[in-house]
């Protein structure tokens, strides 16, 4: 392979300068949303929780598409279907586990 197209593939596989600084805009922003929701003592203790867990929940989306390149490669539609079975698995057993503890008959 030559030098000029070993450069162009790599460059590839990376985000641009202006992808890299959207998404350090958008996590930078996603990080002081709910810092100042929480020092500011700006809503309820269920509404702080949500905006703490809506906010995390966008930082992972942000970190996935901006610095990980998720839709980008040959594999991207796969890496998207596993990411997404990924999630199904934790939130089945997450909420299986809640089900189980919260109706559990069997009192100790």
């Amino acid at each position: 392979m030559s030098q000029s197209h070993t450069n162009s593939h790599n460059h590839e596989s990376h985000g641009s300068l202006k992808s890299y600084i959207i998404g350090f805009a958008l996590s930078i922003l996603l990080t002081i949303v709910p810092l100042v929701a929480v020092m500011n003592h700006m809503l309820g203790k269920t509404g702080t929780i949500v905006i703490i867990l809506v906010t995390a929940v966008l930082q992972f989306v942000v970190q996935l598409f901006f610095f990980m390149h998720l839709k980008e490669g040959e594999n991207a539609r796969w890496n998207m279907m596993a990411l997404i079975f990924g999630l199904i698995i934790l939130l089945t057993i997450v909420a299986g586990s809640i089900w189980i503890m919260t109706y559990n008959s069997v009192v100790h």
